[in-house]
């Protein structure tokens, strides 16, 4: 509808807050602190009609009186008056972001209300994105219209991986994961119940965005399936895109029509869908994570197929057994390779695949035998099972790890399972840009994800 150009909403020049308040608590309050907090350049405007100044900042009555074009207008007012309130914007702001809720998710006069908005939207040419929305959280343009106070959820730093997400509280839970686990992102969207902008505009925005390594796509449906497929094959051709689809049987149909008024469909049909676009597809909120957690610091592999190095066998047969059920191949060492190995290690270490490095294993060990491997042609990715028990490991493995990981571009996952002095250890392999999981399962996962963006570009190219 309108302009396909959201720059308004990625790159916003000057924002205007309608429904600004100086109550603390109030949804407009929290969303002046999270501009502040996010250190946004641009002018913001506060607009409320009760108010002649907020601090030391002038309110004007309405967007017409501030005398100038806005970018961005953040509607923070019930849900009845922002039809008539973005109808006297019209032509004096390019995009609006359309913060609560109360419409087609509420019942019948929500529908209306959200109507109308569509008829300004098909009339006037502005773009809307929501209602019943987040915004954007930008760590490009440093924008942050998210009402949740940043001490509750925090905020991830800057990285290469983006986020859209119809479900405002899912992108939020995905933010605060990621920060706590050090991974950054580059844009965050939770679109809501798309009157106008949907993920099929985002797609087309971040498939040419310079910031966005991947993108992770959230949805309860579609309302343009074959723009969709276009769209998610214009992204994927250039970067990964994958994505959970929820809503796939009936309880989660009727909470997602609740949730957005969204109509989820037929799972098969959206199955096909990303088949045919490139997408790689996700089956839930764990799945989601771990595959955010892998491409906030990882490429996509060159292929599926996967060395383990553990220095514990019970577990590296355990990942074995994880990366067989998700379609990851764990081959055997060539000839050559294994001699080469054994002409190094002890003869009591099971030169194999998954190798295991006992209880003897060294930090220099856990490197030769990655440097080794990582190193030919029969290995595109690693997942190392670090078990903090034997004497000769230091707080230095993970710094070397992460040394030999940069030298042959491959993607290494980190799998730590275990109790406090694991848990403690996690923060040096974060320091080494590495995606660290607790589990054998969450590890094959990621590399599950890895290795489906490496069908997704041979597919493409």
């Amino acid at each position: 509808m309108g302009n396909k150009n959201l720059d308004f909403l990625f790159r916003p020049a000057s924002i205007a807050v309608v429904g600004a308040s100086a109550v603390p608590g109030k949804i407009s309050s929290i969303i002046l602190e999270s501009l502040k907090n996010s250190g946004y350049g641009g002018k913001v405007f506060l607009v409320n009609p009760g108010y002649e100044s907020i601090g030391k900042e002038r309110c004007y009555p309405s967007i017409a009186s501030i005398g100038e074009e806005v970018d961005l207008a953040l509607y923070a007012i019930p849900a009845a008056g922002v039809a008539e309130s973005l109808r006297e914007a019209a032509g004096r702001v390019k995009g609006a972001v359309i913060i609560g809720g109360g419409f087609g998710e509420a019942g019948e006069q929500g529908r209306a209300f959200e109507k109308e908005i569509k008829d300004i939207v098909r009339k006037e040419g502005v773009r809307v994105v929501g209602p019943n929305c987040m915004g954007v959280y930008d760590t490009v343009s440093r924008l942050d219209t998210f009402f949740v106070p940043a001490e509750r959820v925090k905020r991830p730093s800057r990285g290469g991986l983006s986020i859209i997400s119809q479900s405002g509280s899912f992108a939020v839970t995905v933010m605060d994961e990621l920060a706590a686990e050090g991974i950054g992102v580059a844009r965050v969207v939770s679109y809501g119940n798309r009157v106008d902008v949907n993920e099929s505009d985002c797609l087309d925005f971040l498939a040419a965005d310079e910031h966005t390594k991947a993108v992770a796509v959230y949805m309860e449906s579609v309302d343009e399936g074959r723009r969709f497929v276009e769209s998610a094959s214009r992204c994927s051709a250039v970067k990964p895109v994958m994505a959970v689809k929820v809503g796939r049987h009936d309880a989660g149909v009727l909470a997602a029509r609740s949730h957005t008024g969204a109509i989820a469909g037929r799972y098969e049909i959206y199955r096909a869908a990303f088949r045919k676009a490139g997408v790689i597809e996700l089956e839930g909120y764990e799945d989601f994570m771990d595959a955010c957690k892998a491409y906030g610091t990882q490429e996509a592999s060159g292929g599926n197929r996967v060395m383990i190095i553990t220095d514990g066998g019970g577990m590296g047969v355990s990942i074995a057994d994880a990366c067989s059920k998700t379609g990851l191949e764990v081959p055997p060492l060539s000839a050559d390779l294994a001699d080469d190995l054994r002409s190094v290690f002890p003869p009591y270490f099971s030169v194999s695949n998954p190798m295991d490095l006992t209880g003897s294993a060294t930090d220099a060990l856990y490197a030769e035998a990655l440097e080794k491997t990582m190193g030919g042609e029969g290995y595109d990715m690693a997942i190392v099972a670090a078990l903090w028990g034997p004497p000769g490991l230091s707080d230095g493995l993970p710094a070397l790890i992460a040394e030999k990981a940069g030298l042959y571009g491959k993607p290494v996952i980190i799998c730590s399972p275990g109790g406090e002095f694991s848990r403690e250890k996690t923060r040096l392999f974060r320091a080494g840009n590495l995606p660290v999981f607790s589990t054998p399962e969450s590890a094959a996962r990621a590399a599950s994800a890895l290795a489906g963006g490496a069908k997704k570009v041979k597919a493409n190219g």
